[in-house]
This record gives C-alpha cells, sequence and structure tokens, in this order.
C-alpha cells in the first residue's frame, strides 16, 4: 500500500468523523464537542494506518495502542467536562459570535480536520515503512517513555483539576496545587509529550525526519493558538490569576517559585 493511499484513506476518516461532529453539534446547539472527536479522529487515522498499511506490523500496532489509548481517555474526559455545559468561551471567541454554518465549518472542523491529517503525517509514513533498525530501538523505547511521561502529566492534571472543581469551596480560585504548582498547563504539555513520544516511536530513519514538523506544530497548538495562551487570555482578569502566572512556569514543568505575600 503507497503513502499516498495511506493519506488519501487517513484524510477521507477524518473529514468523516470532523462531519458527523459538526451534525451533533449543530443539533445540540455548541461545538465544543468537537473536543471529545480530537482524540477520536487521530484514533481512527491510526486504525486505518494499522490496517491497510503494508508497514511494519508490530510497529503499526504499538502506534495504535499507543494512540488509542490516549484518544479515548481524552474523549471521555471530554465527555465529563462538556455535559451539561454550554458552549466553551474559547469557542465563541474563535467565533467571533458568528455562529453561520459556513464560519463554524471554516473556522473550527475545516481547520482541525486538516490540522489532524497534518499532524498525523508520523503515523502515515510509518504504516508504509519496514521494521526499525536495530540501531534505533532506543529511539523507539525512549518514544514509549515519553509517551507515557506525557499520558501521566495529562490524565494527573486532569484528574487534580476536576477534583478541585468539585469542591464548593475554590468555586473562583486558582487551582495552584499538584502539577498545578509546576505548570499552568499540565495537561497541555502532557499532550505534548505525547505526541513527540509517538514520533519518536514511528521514527524509522532519515525519512521520518520530515514529519518532524507535525509535533512541532501539535505543540504550537497546545501552547499558543488553541490551548495555553487562549486560555490564560480569557481568565486573566480572575483574582489571584496574575499572581499564580508570576510563580508557575507557562508550560515546560519547572519548581515552583515562593507564594508572594
Amino acid at each position: 500500500m503507497s503513502f499516498l493511499a495511506v493519506s488519501v484513506a487517513s484524510l477521507a476518516i477524518l473529514v468523516l468523523v470532523h462531519a458527523i461532529t459538526f451534525a451533533v453539534g449543530r443539533r445540540i446547539g455548541r461545538y465544543n464537542v468537537v473536543d471529545v472527536t480530537w482524540g477520536l479522529g487521530f484514533v481512527a487515522v491510526a486504525a486505518v494506518c494499522a490496517a491497510i498499511g503494508d508497514g511494519d506490523p508490530l510497529r503499526r500496532l504499538l502506534l495504535l495502542a499507543l494512540v488509542a489509548v490516549w484518544g479515548l481517555r481524552l474523549a471521555w474526559h471530554m465527555v465529563g467536562k462538556s455535559a451539561g455545559k454550554g458552549e466553551d468561551p474559547r469557542y465563541r471567541a474563535l467565533l467571533r459570535n458568528d455562529f453561520s454554518a459556513g464560519n463554524v465549518i471554516r473556522r473550527i472542523f475545516v481547520v482541525q480536520a486538516l490540522a489532524g491529517w497534518f499532524i498525523s503525517l508520523p503515523l502515515q509514513v510509518s504504516a508504509v515503512l519496514g521494521p526499525t533498525p536495530a540501531v534505533l530501538l532506543p529511539v523507539l523505547i525512549a518514544g514509549v517513555a515519553v509517551w507515557m511521561l506525557g499520558l501521566t502529566f495529562e490524565a494527573v492534571g486532569d484528574h487534580q483539576l476536576r477534583r478541585f472543581k468539585a469542591d464548593p469551596a475554590h468555586r473562583g480560585a486558582i487551582m495552584d496545587r499538584g502539577l498545578w504548582a509546576w505548570t499552568r498547563h499540565p495537561n497541555y504539555f502532557g499532550d505534548a509529550c505525547v505526541w513527540w513520544g509517538l514520533w519518536l516511536v514511528a521514527f524509522t530513519g532519515w525519512i521520518s525526519l520530515v514529519t518532524v514538523a507535525s509535533p512541532v506544530l501539535m505543540t504550537y497548538f497546545l501552547a499558543y493558538a488553541t490551548g495555553g495562551r487562549l486560555t490564560e487570555k480569557l481568565m486573566a482578569d480572575r483574582p489571584g490569576f496574575s499572581e499564580y502566572c508570576s510563580r508557575t512556569s507557562f508550560f515546560i514543568p519547572r519548581p515552583p517559585k515562593l507564594r508572594l505575600t
């Protein structure tokens, strides 16, 4: 199976996933449902790559397993996070309160489908390549380790934030405990590590270098475009947030500074 066939099939499955998501979002009146299918789209691509790729079968199955664990956990988390709530303020800001079908499709669904296709390029390329050379097996192992670090940061960070918000005593307070004391965005940092880990697992030689822009783009999205910076812009006026920012790393974890008195 050629790379072109795998790539076209990957784009087709993403278009299908996002078309269904748009229809669901249109019906329920909110488009943050796309956060649920963001991870599921990558699972679908990984499944396509595993099914029709003719590259190393063990690596295809490993990548499918890693992507599925990450994507399904993220989707389940987003189901719980968005249940019973209205539109995410991030999407209101992104859409500039223009919820016409054309604007929604262009600004959310087309962008996310194309971003998902581009970010998943390491999976697509890996699906048509032979076994990982023995000399690069340490890179594969390192990739799994980075993936595990990322998944841990993301899952633990989400769990800590969910428990914090569930306590009525914390209403309006800034979460600055646990991993959130080390980075203002442990979930986004973890997500970035997951994709750098997957890129390392998919790495088979010089040809894999052409896909390094994929985890770079994912990291940019998570830190600046639709992730950390946009979230902080919406939180800027919250009491205590400025002080929290002054002592806590933005993205890459580091020991927190002493609390200002």
